[in-house]
């Protein structure tokens, strides 16, 4: 459950720390404590809310993994949830990061989620000046990786819009190529539903909460808000290509079953003529002249096939055979 526990002096690291002793080193000053947790058990979070001081309803909140992103203050903490997304076998798998966020302390927990920071702790111990500002730069380059990963995810989403469409344009209709068309827009949903929310917590980081996070880093949350920009601008245009890629292929399927149908109405107009002349030969009538002439018969037919010849040239040149 504990990934890493680690003390920061002036920016720089000063090594692991036991969950133990977290209390008395945020006494000292100029320190403050990154503490990673994956899938936490209840006591355990019990343990890190009597070190750390949180509020109870935020840990009810971390024990959950089905969180929508927000940020919500509890006296001088906040608590930030943010979703993560990635590709896994050509679907999008989501996760969840919570960040409870102090005056000296950091601590994130993953849920469902096989993101690892140790990139993100590996790139703020590189920056020992911005990390010297305290844990408020460390939330933005949580922010800024999790934001990051969205690219790909929608990159690999708009290639396979590009394959279903393809599919909807050279093929028959088929059931499962609109199921997959409905799972594509319904990821689009889900990975717009993890980002959207971005824009007004950074809104929210830039405007209020200037003892966590000074002024000098604005900057970089606004940067993350106009990545969160062009990675929703591109969901909204592929969202409204996908839901008129599903338009057409419904629109295809009645065009192709009204081909079907002038198809059918051609031939059964064909089939009348025999049926109306050889139907009138099934009525008993008394006298019936033609029956006496030896060539009747023949001649019947010749008419009879001659009246379907025509009445096929017709409807081919109508394009209905």
């Amino acid at each position: 459950m504990v990934v890493n526990c680690i003390a920061y002096k002036q920016g720089r690291r000063v090594g692991e720390i036991a969950i133990d002793d977290i209390s008395e080193i945020l006494k000292q000053d100029g320190t403050f404590v990154w503490l990673g947790l994956r899938e936490p058990e209840t006591g355990m979070l019990g343990k890190i809310q009597q070190e750390f001081g949180l509020h109870e309803l935020a840990i009810e909140d971390a024990c959950s993994a089905h969180q929508r992103p927000k940020l919500e203050e509890y006296g001088e903490s906040l608590f930030l949830v943010l979703q993560t997304a990635q590709l896994v076998d050509d679907a999008v798998q989501f996760g969840e990061t919570h960040l409870f966020i102090g005056p000296r302390f950091l601590v994130s927990i993953r849920h469902g989620s096989p993101f690892s920071y140790q990139k993100v702790r590996e790139r703020c111990e590189n920056l020992p000046r911005s990390l010297a500002v305290g844990p408020g730069f460390a939330v933005y380059a949580i922010m800024d990786f999790i934001v990051d990963g969205y690219g790909p995810v929608v990159d690999g989403l708009q290639e396979r819009f590009e394959r279903l469409e393809g599919d909807v344009f050279n093929h028959q209709f088929s059931r499962r190529t609109q199921e997959q068309l409905y799972t594509l827009k319904r990821e689009l949903l889900m990975v717009r539903g993890a980002a959207e929310p971005l824009l007004d917590i950074c809104s929210q980081l830039t405007r209020f909460h200037a003892d966590l996070f000074p002024k000098e880093m604005r900057f970089y949350f606004r940067d993350i808000s106009d990545h969160v920009k062009r990675i929703d601008q591109a969901v909204d245009r592929m969202r409204e290509m996908l839901t008129s890629a599903m338009q057409v292929h419904l629109t295809l399927v009645t065009v192709r079953q009204n081909e079907v149908v002038k198809r059918l109405a051609g031939w059964g107009a064909i089939l009348a003529v025999p049926t109306m002349v050889f139907s009138l030969y099934g009525v008993n009538f008394k006298y019936m002249p033609e029956l006496e002439w030896e060539y009747s018969y023949p001649t019947m037919l010749a008419v009879v096939t001659l009246g379907c010849a025509i009445l096929y040239r017709r409807l081919k040149n109508a394009r209905w055979l």
